[in-house]
C-alpha cells in the first residue's frame, strides 16, 4: 500500500456500510492502518514517537488501538508518513466517526464497563470461536431464556425492571448473525448446557428447539462435549476467540469473570487459548451427532 491510500484496508467497506454503527471495529481499522503507513515510510516506533515528543510505546499502544486516537497526535503522524491533502482529511474524518456512540449505548443503564468493547468487537468479528460450560451463550439465547438467565444475575437491591433491559440488549446483540456478511459462529457446549434447567420446563424447551434451529444455519456450528468425555480437556470456564478479516487486526481473546472481563491480544496469549479451544472441538462430538443430542435434551423437556 503506498501512503497516498491511507484509508483503502481490505473491506474496510463492511465496517462503514454495516447495519449498524460500529465505532470500536473503526478504530481498530484506523489504529492498523497507522501501523501500515509507518512500516510504508519505513520507519521505526521510536521515529515517529519523536513527532509526538512521546514514548514509543505510546506508538505501539496507538497502533494495537488501545489507546484513544487523538485528531492532534494524527494530523502529526499522517505529515510523518507523508499523507496530506484530501487523503489525510478523509482519514481524519473516519477517526472522528470512530469516537461516535455505538448503538449499544442506549443501554448504558444496564451495559457494564468493561462489556462494551465486547460488543464492538463482536460485532467487527468475521469468525467467532466460543465455549460456554453452563450456559447457551447470548447470541443464541431465546427471550424468555435471556430474561431468567439475566434475572438470576441481577444484584437484590436493583430494580426489577434491569433484567428485562438486559433481556432486550441480549436480543439486540444477536442482530448480528442476520447480517448480510454476518460472521461464523462456532460454538462448543458442555452437556450440561443442555441439562442444567435455568428456568421453567417450557422455557428450556424453546430455547433447546431455538439451540437445534440454529445449529443448522449455515454460519453457525454448534458442537456439544458429553459428559463422557475426559475431563482434563475442560478448562471449567467460558472462552471467546475472535477473528478478524484484516489481518493487521490481531486476534482477541476474552475472558468473562463474575464482574470484569480480560481482552488477551498478544500472540503467545492467543495462541495458548486457540490451542485449548482446539482440544476442547477435539473432544467435542461431530455436528450431526451434537445436533441429536440437542434434539433428543430438547425432547426431555416435553
Amino acid at each position: 500500500m503506498s501512503a497516498a491510500e491511507p484509508n483503502r484496508l481490505p473491506k474496510l467497506e463492511r465496517y462503514l456500510s454495516a447495519p449498524r454503527h460500529n465505532p470500536t471495529a473503526l478504530h481498530l481499522i484506523l489504529a492498523a492502518q497507522l501501523r501500515r503507513l509507518r512500516l510504508a515510510a519505513g520507519l521505526s516506533p521510536i521515529e515517529a514517537s519523536d513527532a509526538l515528543r512521546c514514548s514509543d510505546s505510546k506508538i505501539s499502544r496507538l497502533e494495537r488501538g488501545e489507546v484513544q486516537l487523538k485528531e492532534r497526535d494524527v494530523v502529526d503522524l499522517l505529515r510523518l508518513y507523508g499523507v496530506g491533502g484530501e487523503d489525510a482529511a478523509e482519514f481524519l474524518a473516519l477517526v472522528r466517526r470512530s469516537k461516535e456512540s455505538g448503538w449499544w449505548h442506549q443501554f448504558t443503564d444496564v451495559l457494564p464497563k468493561w462489556f462494551d468493547k465486547f460488543i464492538g468487537l463482536q460485532e467487527a468479528a468475521s469468525v467467532i470461536r466460543t465455549y460456554e460450560v453452563l450456559l447457551v451463550p447470548g447470541l443464541l439465547q431465546t427471550p424468555e431464556y435471556a430474561r431468567a438467565v439475566a434475572a438470576a444475575d441481577r444484584q437484590p437491591a436493583e430494580d426489577p425492571q434491569v433484567a428485562e433491559r438486559r433481556a432486550r440488549l441480549r436480543m439486540a446483540r444477536q442482530e448480528l448473525l442476520d447480517y448480510p456478511d454476518a460472521p461464523k459462529l462456532w460454538v462448543v457446549l458442555e452437556e450440561a448446557v443442555l441439562r442444567r434447567q435455568v428456568a421453567a420446563r417450557e422455557v428450556m424447551c424453546a430455547q433447546l428447539h431455538h439451540l437445534v434451529e440454529a445449529a443448522q444455519r449455515p454460519n453457525i456450528r454448534v458442537q456439544i462435549i458429553p459428559f463422557t468425555a475426559p475431563q482434563c480437556v475442560t478448562s471449567g470456564f467460558p472462552i471467546t476467540h475472535l477473528r478478524f478479516d484484516p489481518p493487521e487486526l490481531p486476534e482477541i481473546v476474552y475472558l468473562e469473570h463474575v464482574r470484569d472481563a480480560v481482552y488477551l491480544d498478544k500472540a503467545e496469549e492467543t495462541e495458548q487459548y486457540r490451542s485449548i479451544l482446539d482440544g476442547l472441538l477435539n473432544a467435542a462430538e461431530c455436528p450431526q451427532a451434537s445436533l441429536e443430542r440437542m434434539q433428543e435434551a430438547a425432547r426431555r423437556y416435553g
